[in-house]
């Protein structure tokens, strides 16, 4: 009897057993990420040069990717630098290299204006099929690579296995841990036309394992353990080992609470009238404390933030039309101030004296933005020369940021972009239009 009453247990396991694997969970993976984000790749790796070891190469590029209607528009900036050993830390205004992208549902990554980043394309990519724990499929890729730090990107393409290895709770969020692998193979049937054409060949193996936040399918952490070689027309072969290391961060929102009642202190109403407007939510003044409504210890709900800024701006020593000013409003990217009629010397990136009245107001608003980056876009008016125009807007935005850090703004949170005469908000047929198209923009990041 016991025997059968054994005997009828172990089979009815065995049935749950396998049951269980056979009926296992099924995950569909599917990318949805619609948040602004933070990219960071930190690359540590020993250098070989025709097989002598030269020293250490670590780099950390950093970067603010705004999404809006599904395109993804990045500036890229290389925040520290190591070569041969010797440190360089990039403590200072930081100049932006611009990418725009798409993302798909099945984390295939098209570029729409390319750079250079981010250097993992379509990375990671999921099947269409659901996948089960311990089960694997391929996907295309590509690396966006610049061995010698030539500023040329050479794209690569290849083929990365994935295995779906566990669920995990990484830093509060649960997650999907999926390890990596693919070989690098360059130059033998494939050659980028648009990347350094010294590079011959490129051979590799990389392991990575990454951690993908279930809620959205991001990719939180990626670590990769890199082992590669890289052959040149000139006869060097330089190998690279050792660990490349991706992080996606969610920046802070602003602050409100201190930026708001900042911008109280100097705006006017923006009627030509003067005098300052009252921050949402709050009574009339610049106290910037809330109002409170008629229950106790509940706070009056502030009025719309975005038609608030509508109705302020921020002027230099006079409120005289022509004169300088700032305008406010939200963005996708976050809080933007326009410097709309800022006046430089002709064709030059020098600020007139005139402009220190705005830009201390500028300042003392921009110290109330915590630890959120700025980006600093300058802008010009046509006049049939692109590629100047373009050199006269970065340059404009470095000035601006320049002026800034000198009245106690942190060098290290301006990112600065120059868009030339590509992005006009006005007529540019016109001697009013062409004042409006010559601004310089700052967006508190978030």
């Amino acid at each position: 009897m016991n025997v059968f009453i054994r005997a009828r247990f172990w089979a009815a396991f065995a049935v749950f057993f396998v049951g269980g694997i056979l009926f296992a969970a099924e995950t569909q993976f599917v990318y949805s990420g619609s948040q602004n984000y933070s990219l960071v790749e930190r690359t540590d790796l020993r250098r070989y040069d025709n097989g002598k070891y030269v020293g250490l190469m670590s780099r950390e590029a950093r970067s603010f990717i705004v999404c809006d209607g599904g395109v993804y528009d990045g500036d890229f900036f290389v925040h520290q630098d190591t070569v041969h050993n010797q440190k360089i830390v990039v403590n200072g205004i930081h100049d932006s290299i611009r990418s725009v992208f798409k993302i798909a549902a099945d984390g295939t990554l098209t570029m729409i204006q390319d750079n250079g980043y981010p250097s993992f394309r379509s990375f990671p990519a999921f099947p269409k099929e659901k996948i089960k724990q311990g089960e694997s499929w391929k996907a295309n890729a590509v690396r966006a690579v610049d061995p010698l730090g030539k500023g040329v990107a050479t794209r690569i393409p290849i083929i990365v296995e994935y295995t779906y290895l566990r669920d995990e709770i990484f830093n509060g969020q649960e997650v999907y841990v999926l390890a990596a692998r693919w070989a690098s193979r360059y130059g033998y049937s494939y050659a980028d036309p648009n990347g350094d054409q010294d590079l011959l060949c490129a051979n590799g193996s990389n392991n990575a394992t990454m951690y993908i936040r279930k809620t959205d399918c991001a990719a939180l952490v990626v670590r990769d353990s890199v082992d590669e070689l890289y052959e040149y027309s000139d006869g060097n072969k330089i190998a690279f080992k050792g660990t490349i290391s991706l992080f996606t961060e969610y920046p802070p929102a602003v602050d409100t609470t201190r930026l708001f009642p900042a911008i109280n202190r100097v705006a006017v109403a923006d009627t030509g009238s003067g005098g300052t407007v009252a921050s949402p939510g709050t009574g009339a003044g610049s106290s910037g404390k809330p109002k409170t409504s008629g229950d106790a210890g509940q706070e009056a709900r502030p009025m719309n933030e975005s038609k608030w800024l509508e109705k302020v701006r921020v002027v230099g020593s006079s409120n005289k039309p022509g004169e300088s000013s700032v305008k406010i409003e939200k963005t996708a990217g976050g809080i933007r101030l326009t410097i709309q009629n800022l006046h430089f010397k002709p064709d030059s990136a020098e600020l007139l004296p005139s402009e220190a009245a705005l830009l201390d107001k500028i300042a003392s608003i921009l110290k109330e933005t915590g630890s959120n980056k700025l980006l600093v876009n300058g802008h010009t008016a046509s006049v049939g020369n692109p590629s100047g125009e373009m050199a006269l807007s970065i340059e404009r935005a470095r000035a601006v940021a320049s002026q800034l850090s000198k009245r106690g703004i942190d060098a290290d949170k301006f990112i600065c972009r120059g868009s030339g005469s590509s992005q006009p908000v006005a007529d540019n047929s016109t001697k009013e239009g062409m004042a409006q198209n010559r601004r310089v923009e700052i967006t508190i990041l978030e």
